[in-house]
């Protein structure tokens, strides 16, 4: 009995030192807790509010406006064909620069720097750059002219075809890179192993990139995927640089509508269709990606 009670003493002093430490990782994570929610948080509320805000309360006039407008569906078209034809194009330039890599050729570090400089550029800079090559005294047309061909309007309005191909140009040299390196951080988690026992069995090239290489990079290609989807969902600098409002974007027609038409309202419902494809392609990502259970 006398054993007994010093135990149930210290019983009250024992739980509070539990609740300290349960409380320990909270407390350290709190100030990033704070950080993000003053960061993501109250804009998301406040831009929510703005969307669905009019003089007499809730309303939904903003997003009937928006729809209305028929800048608005053919942004929304022109985004959707920059995603579907952009990012089969990146993923398999970057897959196979990535491959090249592999293969540890002389210079391979120089290649890596070199294909990498893309990332170091803003995307206004970049637009301005391949706006010197497809304008109408740009470098492009000047070889036309040399070589007797004649030149070409290729970021008129009157063609539509010739405008989006120098978007997904531009848009290709400048983002590719961003998936090559995290293709390349993929590539160094795969054990070589894998790729020589199945060279020993008879695998050619290819059938080990496809059935050891690219099931390994699948956690790699899943991020790489997700990130590319959102940013091609955000583009705007490359496109308004090079063809202003001729090949209108989604996120082009927010800054048309906040700082041209000073209409912050339907601005604001626009960056949340924005917000809304990108939750939906994260989320279908990562369902579409999930690894199949094993059946044991």
């Amino acid at each position: 009995m006398l054993a007994a009670r010093p135990g149930r003493r210290d019983l009250p002093s024992r739980l509070m030192a539990t609740g300290t430490r349960s409380r320990g990782p909270l407390l350290l994570i709190l100030p990033s807790i704070i950080f993000m929610a003053a960061l993501f948080l109250y804009p998301l509320l406040s831009g929510i509010w703005q969307a669905f805000s009019g003089p007499d309360g809730f309303t939904t006039a903003w997003f009937s406006r928006m729809a209305d407008d028929p800048y608005f569906w053919e942004a929304t078209r022109n985004t959707a064909l920059l995603i579907v034809v952009l990012i089969p194009l990146q993923f398999g330039l970057a897959i196979l620069m990535a491959l090249l890599l592999r293969q540890r050729p002389r210079l391979a570090g120089l290649h890596f720097y070199i294909w990498v400089v893309p990332l170091a550029i803003s995307d206004l800079a970049a637009g301005l750059v391949w706006l010197s090559v497809f304008t109408d005294r740009g470098y492009l047309n000047s070889v036309l002219d040399h070589l007797g061909l004649g030149s070409y309007a290729w970021l008129s309005f009157e063609h539509p075809g010739t405008m989006f191909l120098a978007v997904v140009l531009a848009e290709l040299w400048r983002a590719t890179s961003l998936v090559f390196v995290i293709v390349v951080a993929g590539l160094q988690g795969v054990p070589r192993d894998y790729d020589e026992a199945a060279e020993v069995f008879g695998a050619s090239y290819w059938q080990r990139v496809w059935h050891v290489l690219l099931p390994q990079l699948r956690p790699s290609l899943q991020v790489a995927l997700i990130l590319r989807t959102i940013l091609a969902l955000e583009a705007f600098a490359v496109a308004q640089a090079l063809t202003g409002r001729n090949f209108p974007l989604l996120v082009g027609e927010t800054y048309q509508w906040y700082y041209t038409l000073q209409n912050p309202n339907v601005a604001t419902a626009i960056a949340l269709v924005v917000l809304a494809l990108s939750i939906l392609a994260a989320i279908g990502y990562l369902r579409l990606m999930r690894r199949t259970p094993e059946v044991g």
